[in-house]
């Protein structure tokens, strides 16, 4: 079986995914950037949240093989983005899952930024304090 390859983003993080059904049904493998998952996410929050599309839609994690390649940003970005790979993913192998991924707001790519320093200012909209006299 051929891989299924998406990618999601999030802030200024890019994840490529690699999803295939597993040979052997509780046999998948899962990878980010050549380690293993929990090596990779170690807080809980960050795994319930990449594995946010598989519990929408009632699939096991141990049922497919996944490969990903995630870079730039800090790790709850990775995280979104690999979450929104996973999404398009499952629209890509079946076109039913779109609508309960759609729901659950899965599908739609978050456009919140940093917003740039600006001159004059210590950060974006913060100010030096103000002295009156």
């Amino acid at each position: 079986m051929d891989w299924t390859v998406t990618v999601g983003r999030r802030k200024t993080s890019v994840a490529r995914v690699f999803i295939r059904a597993a040979a052997k049904a509780g046999a998948g493998s899962f990878e980010i950037n050549h380690r293993e998952f929990e090596d990779y996410f170690p807080v809980s929050l960050l795994r319930l949240k990449t594995l946010e599309p598989f519990e929408v839609l009632d699939k096991a994690i141990q049922d497919f093989d996944v490969k990903v390649n995630v870079n730039g940003g800090g790790i709850t970005g990775q995280a979104e983005a690999i979450r929104m790979g996973f999404a398009r993913a499952f629209v890509e192998m079946d076109a039913e899952n779109r609508s309960p991924l759609k729901a659950e707001g899965l599908l739609t790519r978050d456009p919140r930024m940093v917003e740039r320093k600006k001159y004059g200012k210590p950060k974006a909209r913060k100010s030096f304090q103000f002295s009156k006299r």
